[in-house]
């Protein structure tokens, strides 16, 4: 398998846009502002670019991890210890034929709702339990992740 660092950085650009949208004032904008305690006048002493670029470079990162959860092939390659060297003939008439099965937008996104509502979903609560966040905090910053992971592991998940 080798990795498709296109799709990775497409899966991570795919943040910013639900993001924009997401936090719109239309949307859950005014919501999330409410309840994370945001102003308008702290968002205002703020460097944008600074935030727009590390919030790339964490997705991206995220877009690496997910894609071992959203392509089921990683995991074949993971039973024979990562290299295609030492594997054993029947890995090769595996990836035969199974080498894109369930490679598709639709299941990367199945996988990535999973791993959104069982994994980050739990993590969000969690730390908004100890910051005293409210439960509509955690609906919009989960609902957001949940979003984004569905999102981003279609990306990954299709492109081959």
């Amino acid at each position: 398998m080798e990795i498709n660092f296109l799709s990775l950085l497409l899966a991570a650009l795919s943040t910013l846009v639900v993001g924009f949208v997401w936090h719109h004032p239309k949307v859950f904008g005014t919501i999330w502002m409410k309840e994370s305690g945001m102003t308008s006048e702290k968002m205002k002493g703020s460097n944008m670019t600074v935030i727009f670029g590390l919030s790339l470079v964490y997705a991206f990162l995220i877009s690496f991890v997910l894609q071992m959860l959203v392509i089921h092939q990683f995991g074949a390659l993971g039973m024979i210890g990562g290299t295609i060297e030492t594997a054993k003939p029947s890995y090769s008439a595996f990836m035969a034929d199974y080498g894109t099965a369930f490679r598709t937008f639709k299941h990367g996104a199945l996988h990535g709702f999973i791993t959104g509502l069982f994994m980050i979903l739990p993590v969000i609560g969690i730390g908004a339990l100890y910051e005293r966040k409210s439960f509509k905090y955690v609906l919009v910053s989960g609902g957001y992740w949940i979003i984004s992971f569905m999102i981003m592991g279609g990306i990954i998940c299709m492109m081959k």
